[in-house]
């Protein structure tokens, strides 16, 4: 097609969405790339954004290339049209649909659920920003057809997201994503008149009550018997945590932490931040100096919807920050050491640690391996009704206690973190006593992860990944390579997918693309035995190889790949 002929058909829906725009803002956007006509305008309206790893994400912005009051309606006449094509019975579909604080976000949660009730679909909208384990337990617990959380979870503060869960409370995946992505349909976005008014009949709006279910449910998770004694930092990094974090360690008899103040609040401009993800460097940094001057045991923070959780713990006067896989493994052991049942199941990632595979060995439950992403973690325990989730975990801060939510969940994960902690304390122990005996049983697990960021205009599948399949090599740093897995084949225990896993001498690398950003991930880790139970010398031994595999992966990287 010709650069015109793009022209033209871009110019055909930018002039629908001016029409049919609510929004003043994004419509005069609309009109500046109109004059334009470049590239970027082109762009903006030749094509829509798609279902990813955790849903649709992206800025705001004019065009369904950007997050807008015309995109999300769009894709809720999708959601709607796709409820309605199955055989519902006599009454009508739910909706459950929740919120974060981000800029709009209330805004495209009520577009929503006039665009269900315009088509016939029962909604019930939260009573006001939450967190997005709030949305994800009520959905199931109402047994709603279908889930909406207009979040952008730890994003930057200029994007704005959408994800969406269905009958069996897990986020939307093969085939039900593909049907709704075809509905899909921005060259057409719905009329201002198609949509219900908000105060329709078939709007539920729900109150405090919805959220006290949540309350209850997320303070049960802990033993009534177990100690409590913590002395805690919490900061939920401008996000909606806050008041629900605080009801649910009130409610399990746990005392107040104490609030990092300046991050306590919604703010959908993240001030003391430049990027709200607890991963990243220097973001926990205020939390951690409150935690010094207040003699704290144990940071914990939330990203801004609440699924995430980071935690800093004191041992021997330092402050240790504990990456995903380190708490996920922690958490594990507490649950099931105190559990009992061959049927109870844990789950994981490809690209998280395989100390969890032992951890389960030991304790004789079920162990499962998914591909990235709680849409998949969650999997393995809807489809075999004979196993009891009991926990899943990836590295990227998200974990997952039992099957009420079926999402990660940073809240009810961070109170039975604060049961672990506590019981230890009672001791005279810290958790980083308790991952030195998992070392010490099972080896030192070290991981690391190694990103390199691509030109976009690189295809990362055929001009990146197909050299690796090609031509995968002998050795990484002083590692041998073992063997070499393509996850595009197919494989009867995981959908296809564009990743490479590297099986090396007590050790491994997982390659894969980003789902949002054009940048490949490579997860590394590797294992060290210990001697004699001296952890210390196999830690020291593991950090050495990581480093020297860092470096190999780096090497290959700009030379061998580029």
């Amino acid at each position: 097609m010709t650069k015109e002929a793009n022209l033209d058909e871009a110019l055909e829906v930018a002039n629908k969405w001016l029409i049919n725009d609510p929004d003043e803002t994004t419509k005069v956007e609309t009109e500046n790339l109109i004059s334009r006509g470049d590239i970027e305008f082109i762009q903006r309206f030749s094509n829509s954004l798609v279902f990813g790893t955790a849903g649709i994400r992206g800025a705001r912005g004019a065009g369904p290339m950007r997050m807008n009051r015309v995109m999300v309606r769009v894709v809720a006449t999708a959601l709607a049209q796709e409820l309605l094509s199955d055989d519902q019975g006599d009454e009508p579909p739910l909706v459950v649909v929740g919120y974060d604080a981000r800029y709009k976000s209330q805004i495209f949660a009520q577009d929503s659920v006039r665009v269900l009730a315009g088509h016939g679909v029962r909604s019930l909208i939260l009573p006001r920003p939450l967190p997005t384990p709030v949305l994800a337990y009520t959905s199931l617990a109402e047994k709603a057809k279908a889930g909406i959380m207009v979040t952008a979870s730890h994003n930057p503060a200029e994007d704005s997201g959408y994800k969406v869960y269905w009958e069996d409370g897990a986020q939307i995946v093969n085939p039900v994503d593909l049907k709704i992505a075809k509905r899909i349909d921005y060259k057409n976005p719905p009329t201002e008149e198609s949509l219900a008014d908000y105060e329709d009949a078939a709007i539920f709006k729900g109150d405090d009550e919805l959220i006290q279910k949540y309350v209850d449910f997320a303070s049960s998770s802990i033993s009534p018997e177990s100690k409590r004694e913590i002395d805690q930092i919490y900061t939920p990094l401008h996000g909606v945590g806050k008041e629900v974090f605080l009801e649910v360690f009130k409610k399990a008899g746990f005392k107040n932490p104490t609030l990092v103040k300046s991050q306590a609040e919604p703010d959908p401009d993240f001030p003391t931040v430049s990027f709200p993800n607890p991963e990243e460097e220097g973001v926990l940094d205020l939390a951690i100096e409150l935690a010094v001057e207040k003699n704290a045991d144990l940071v914990i923070a939330n990203d801004p919807d609440a699924d995430r959780l980071a935690v800093v713990v004191r041992h021997e006067d330092e402050w240790r920050r504990l990456n995903g896989n380190e708490i996920g493994v922690l958490l594990a052991e507490h649950l099931l050491s105190k559990g009992k049942g061959e049927e109870r199941l844990v789950v994981t990632t490809v690209v998280s640690s395989g100390l969890l595979s032992k951890i389960a060995d030991f304790h004789k439950v079920k162990y499962a391996e998914t591909l990235t992403g709680f849409k998949w973690i969650v999997r393995p325990g809807i489809d075999d009704k004979r196993l009891r989730f009991v926990f899943g975990y990836e590295e990227a801060l998200g974990f997952a206690l039992g099957d009420s939510v079926r999402d990660k969940d940073g809240i009810t994960s961070a109170l039975v973190f604060a049961e672990l902690a506590a019981e230890l304390k009672a001791k005279g122990k810290t958790v980083m006593n308790l991952l030195d005996e998992l070392w010490d049983r099972h080896g030192v697990h070290k991981t690391a992860l190694f990103t390199k960021r691509l030109a976009p205009e690189i295809d990362i599948s055929a001009d990146f990944m197909s050299p690796w399949r090609a031509s995968p090599p002998e050795q990484i740093g002083e590692f041998d390579v073992i063997e070499v897995i393509d996850l595009l084949i197919p494989d009867s225990n995981l959908p296809p997918t564009d990743a490479l896993v590297i099986n090396l001498s007590n050790g491994r690398i997982v390659i894969r693309p980003s789902g949002t950003e054009p940048m490949v991930k490579v997860y590394v880790e590797v294992t060290e035995s210990v001697i004699n139970g001296d952890v210390r010398s196999a830690e020291r031994s593991a950090d050495h190889k990581i480093e020297d595999l860092l470096h190999g992966v780096s090497s290959l990287f700009q030379v061998e790949k580029d």
